[in-house]
């Protein structure tokens, strides 16, 4: 250790400035003459000087200037960390500067690192060691430092020292007594390799699907020979399927850095050519690429976006395109049973590749990383907060519910634009900024999920609650009882047995609050929400309407738990009983809607997240019970609820009503003389009231009068107010609104009310005779 730095010079910092050229290689550091007096340095004295991260070797010399206050310092022997260079401009503390003890050494171990590989396959076994003792002869040296030489125009570009003899020192001299030991010979690419690797790249809730892919990319990479005694194949390939943003390029670096694996990456742009021929040249070039990669340890050859270079040749009619799929196909066979590295495709459109690509022999294994589920935002959100300044209200478990649908790219996205928001909204001199919970839900207004994205149904509506529709308490019940209920009380379902109902069926006269009942049930709920009408399903194409049917499905049951909202599924799909010609585009919609409500619709690549087990194991520590309710709630809820309004059931098909389907069917009743009460005190909450209007007596007024009726008599009130007074009129009196009673007709009649009681009374019936 150095001696304390002298009186005035411990406040000194040293500006550090470029090396001149004379003392290039030198291993020299140009110091003050007062500041080596004062730390006890004579000429050629060796120190240690700690810059940012890193240290560097040196001995000590006086400025040729004598100027103070300025460090001049060669770079000959530094710690990995220094590599890169030195930033400008930089200040070192004179404390920072130590003055220790360098015998010189018996001998050193050395891993040495070449630029090109026919070097290490044609050099001499006692060639290395004769040249790297040439090289470092009169340097100073310590453990874990590293020696740059390309300066010096050699094959070797560098040298790491990793073990010096006397063991107990902290540096030492080589002189031309020291033996050395080359250890381990690498190239520089497989250096930078290893040094990328070093640092781990973060996974959140991918455990799984890493534990996967970790596993098909050891047995070839690491046992190939084992394989080989067993008469086995190593397997060639791996194709991994996902959507968009879901971490499929992020799994296979973290996978590479795992296993230790070189990773050499394929994009399209970068092999098509333009003129005939140089696509296939360039494919070829990154295979044998990888193939000599694969010499000095594992590799793995990852083509992202595959489906771009690799798309059906079947009635394609480019011929470029169907040759570079032949030459991938013919480079995929020829790799070899002892070949060291491994192809790895990504793509989120797997049903647009070659099918000679998805076989054994090619890619052997398809992984499918579905869109996160509860647990997986949960723990992808940890991740990315970790080194955020969260507030003590942050919910983690809140935002995983209110994000269904999200990918890691969109919750990544979440995190930063909250800390933009706390960013703008707190002071500017203030340097620490804390994210609070209202900064992620201001966050959660601009992030709209990858999976709904150009979605067919997706809609952006304005929240509800229960508490904004007057009235219809038992229909309220019943809602929260098939959709709520089972999405916050997972655990309670389960220990009773219960199902949550496939689909609900809301039907009464026009005007009567449906739509937005099914609006305040999926805002309750944290669902993501898609609603479809018979104008977003039917085209004049054949075939187009089921096709839009089924992706509404898909995307849906994608960012599940969801409520997919068919309003007046009368106009859409109808029933077959009424004469129709049975292709006809109705009852094609209907099969298809019948299928996916009985799972038929499901398909292999739309998996998400892996079977969880509910009970703990004996011994571990008790789980919070957030934590368990977010486990239930995950297991028990991946499907999607179909909700469908009607004024019409009467027309619809009775394959479609029966249990298993559209099995929970809910009356939505005219508002009584409670309900319209309600309903106008809602309506006029914002609304300035002379004290002459009765609330009850509008109520007693309005029979058979709907939700959307008594909402569209309050605004005609005000209107009239407007056109009777003047514009600075302060509030709407009695008056007004007996005349609008008499201008607002009611839009519902005896003869409605009547068909829909009876309509309820057969069903009632019907379910009992059942019984």
């Amino acid at each position: 250790p150095g001696l304390p730095v002298g009186k005035g010079m411990e406040n000194m910092s040293l500006q550090v400035l470029p090396l001149d050229p004379v003392d290039q290689g030198t291993q020299r550091c140009r110091l003050g003459p007062r500041l080596m007096e004062s730390l006890g340095l004579n000429i050629g004295t060796p120190v240690h000087i700690s810059v940012l991260d890193g240290d560097c070797l040196c001995t000590a010399w006086p400025r040729s200037d004598l100027a103070e206050g300025f460090l001049q310092f060669d770079t000959k022997c530094i710690t990995e960390d220094l590599i890169g260079g030195i930033p400008r401009p930089l200040a070192v503390s004179p404390s920072h500067i130590k003055k220790i003890v360098c015998p010189k050494l018996k001998g050193i171990r050395v891993d040495v690192i070449v630029r090109h590989m026919e070097f290490k396959k044609c050099s001499p076994p006692s060639l290395l060691p004769e040249l790297v003792k040439d090289l470092l002869r009169g340097l100073y040296v310590s453990p874990d430092h590293v020696v740059p030489v390309a300066s010096l125009e050699t094959p070797v570009e560098l040298i790491e020292v990793r073990h010096i003899h006397p063991c107990g020192s902290e540096a030492g001299l080589i002189t031309a007594k020291t033996s050395i030991e080359v250890g381990e010979v690498k190239t520089l690419s497989q250096h930078k390799t290893q040094l990328q690797h070093s640092s781990k790249i973060p996974l959140g809730g991918m455990d799984a699907v890493c534990d996967s892919l970790t596993e098909i990319l050891k047995l070839p990479l690491l046992y190939p020979r084992s394989l080989h005694r067993l008469g086995l194949s190593c397997p060639r390939g791996v194709l991994l399927i996902g959507p968009p943003g879901v971490g499929k390029t992020l799994l296979v670096r973290s996978v590479a850095a795992a296993v230790g694996a070189s990773l050499v990456t394929i994009n399209g742009p970068v092999i098509l050519g333009s003129r005939p021929g140089e696509s296939e040249e360039n494919l070829r070039k990154m295979f044998r690429r990888a193939k000599d990669m694969s010499e000095e340890g594992p590799c793995v050859l990852f083509v992202d976006e595959i489906d771009s270079l690799c798309p059906k040749r079947a009635g394609s009619s480019s011929a470029p395109e169907n040759r570079l799929v032949a030459q991938l196909l013919t480079l995929m066979d020829g790799i070899g049973s002892e070949g060291r590295f491994i192809v790895v495709g990504a793509t989120n459109q797997p049903d647009t590749l070659d099918p000679a690509l998805r076989r054994p022999g090619r890619f052997d294994r398809e992984i499918v990383i579905g869109v996160p589920t509860l647990l997986q935002r949960k723990s992808i959100l940890d991740m990315l907060s970790s080194k955020m300044s969260l507030s003590s209200d942050v919910d983690m478990n809140a935002l995983a519910e209110m994000t269904t649908g999200c990918v890691g790219a969109d919750l990544t996205a979440l995190c930063r634009e909250a800390a933009l928001q706390a960013i703008l909204h707190s002071s500017q001199d203030s340097g620490c900024h804390v994210i609070s919970m209202e900064n992620f839900l201001q966050a959660l207004k601009k992030i709209q999920p990858s999976c709904l994205r150009s979605s067919i149904g997706l809609t952006d509506f304005k929240h509800i609650t229960w508490d904004q529709i007057g009235g219809l308490e038992e229909v309220k019940l019943k809602l929260k009882q098939s959709i709520e209920w089972p999405l916050k009380f997972p655990e309670a379902f389960l220990r009773l047995g219960l199902t949550r109902p496939k689909g609900v069926l809301l039907y009464g006269p026009p005007g009567c609050a449906k739509t937005c009942l099914v609006r305040a049930a999926a805002a309750s709920s944290h669902c993501s929400f898609l609603s479809v009408s018979g104008a977003d399903l039917f085209s004049p194409y054949v075939g187009d309407s089921e096709k839009a049917l089924a992706q509404v499905f898909r995307q849906a049951r994608a960012c599940a738990p969801s409520i997919l909202f068919l309003d007046e599924i009368d106009s859409v799909l109808g029933t077959r009983a009424d004469g129709r010609a049975p292709h006809s585009v109705h009852s094609r919609v209907l099969s298809v809607i019948l299928n996916e409500l009985d799972g038929v619709g499901l398909r292999v690549v739309e998996r998400r997240g892996v079977g969880r087990k509910i009970c703990q194991p004996e011994g571990f520590p008790e789980e919070h019970e957030e934590d368990r309710q977010l486990k239930y709630q995950e297991v028990c809820n991946k499907d999607v609820m179909v909700v469908a309004a009607t004024n019409r059931p009467d027309t619809l098909d009775d394959a479609l009503l029966r249990p298993g389907r559209l099995d929970k069917i809910i009356y939505v009743p005219p508002p009584d003389l409670e309900a319209r009460l309600a309903i106008l005190k809602i309506c006029t909450e914002k609304m300035p009231l002379a004290s002459d209007v009765s609330l009850n007596e509008l109520a007693e007024r309005t029979h058979l009068f709907s939700g959307a009726d008594l909402e569209n008599l309050c605004k005609e009130a005000a209107l009239l107010t407007l056109q009777e007074e003047s514009m600075d009129a302060s509030s709407i009196k009695r008056e007004y609104f007996l005349k609008s009673l008499q201008s607002v007709t009611p839009s519902l009649s005896p003869e409605q009310v009547e068909f829909y009681e009876n309509l309820l009374k057969r069903t009632v019936t019907s379910v009992l005779e059942a019984f």
